[in-house]
């Protein structure tokens, strides 16, 4: 059965904005989920991509000439990647636009606890994306090695103005692992990464970023093989990716991981998929959530996946693949009651 009815919400959501989330949350899913998302409303809805703007604006960086897009997403939005402009050889990011987001949404979801509407324990949820996949995304390949420590310590800009507005009990923070975990697994082209070692390369950089997160706020990880037009940018052969990831975060991170999140295709509920996780070694207060849970098949599909799961870890709670910001609207109250009934039992 799904661990003491948990549910994960991923991070996007697919509403007008964070009002409208944060009800809907409360009415679909109330405290089955232990944290609330924003729901990454407006134009955040697409992940990082509303982070674009924040580098174009940068003196320190110009855009690469002639450059085709990212798998045809080139008219969704401008996705050249940048380079150093000419005479630069140190960059620094105040920020990634992260805190102020998080900070003006924290004082809605106070309202929404305040008024009953959100659950008095549950706590405030900030996904943010590593720093390799705002590298990776955004920055020529020759470039990163330089960029890709500046973003970091963007981030933990970030994550230091977030731990310092908001109270740390009211507090969680995710880290979306999505591009270390497909170059693990093979993605060139654009989403090549820039080091040889990928997974030991990856572990460090994670765990690192994990460090920026006190003890006293609660920290994820959501695993990830990205979700552009509704599909993988690798398609997962097994949990044995993830599993390694997972093992890794948590054997080298500097503090306790509360969560990690694994996704499971919507045609994947054969015992081939899930054997890996009988190789997990999770810490005692690592929770595990599974990303089974799929609108196109409803809650008799996503019972099937949790079946076949259960028959290889015992103890996990529900979640989709990935966040479901890029959905229309009229489908998420169906989605949230897809979750809650799974979860229920």
């Amino acid at each position: 059965m799904p661990q003491n009815g948990n549910v994960l919400l991923i991070g996007s959501v697919g509403l007008e904005n964070e009002d409208a989330v944060f009800k809907a949350l409360g009415e679909g899913v109330g405290p089955r989920a232990r944290r609330y998302p924003d729901g990454e409303a407006g134009p955040r809805f697409f992940w990082i991509r509303w982070v674009f703007d924040l580098f174009d604006r940068h003196p320190s960086l110009a855009r690469v000439e002639e450059y085709e897009g990212v798998d045809g997403l080139q008219s969704q939005v401008e996705a050249t990647p940048f380079r150093l402009a000419d005479g630069v050889t140190e960059i620094e990011f105040e920020t990634l636009g992260y805190a102020e987001v998080a900070i003006a949404s924290y004082e809605r979801f106070e309202a929404f606890r305040a008024d009953g509407t959100i659950p008095a324990e549950t706590r405030f949820q900030v996904s943010l994306p590593t720093a390799i996949a705002l590298s990776t995304t955004f920055m020529d390949i020759g470039d990163r090695p330089l960029i890709e420590p500046a973003v970091e310590r963007g981030l933990k800009r970030d994550v230091d103005a977030i731990s310092a507005a908001i109270p740390a009990d009211r507090l969680a923070i995710q880290w979306d692992v999505c591009h270390e975990v497909i170059g693990h697994d093979g993605a060139s082209g654009r989403w090549k990464l820039h080091y040889d070692d990928i997974l030991e390369g990856s572990l460090d950089r994670v765990c690192r970023q994990l460090g920026f997160i006190s003890e006293s706020v609660e920290a994820g990880i959501h695993l990830c093989y990205g979700d552009p037009g509704h599909k993988h940018v690798v398609e997962p052969e097994n949990f044995a990716t993830c599993v390694k990831f997972a093992n890794g975060i948590c054997a080298g991170s500097p503090r306790p991981v509360n969560w990690i999140h694994m996704p499971v295709p919507r045609s994947r509920d054969d015992d081939a998929y899930f054997a890996p996780l009988r190789e997990l070694k999770l810490n005692p207060e690592t929770e595990l959530y599974l990303g089974l849970v799929h609108y196109t098949d409803g809650v008799n599909g996503t019972r099937r996946r949790i079946a076949a799961a259960e028959r290889h870890a015992p103890d996990f709670g529900v979640a989709t693949e990935c966040g479901f910001g890029r959905r229309p609207a009229e489908t998420i109250p169906e989605l949230l009651r897809i979750h809650a009934t799974v979860a229920d039992g």
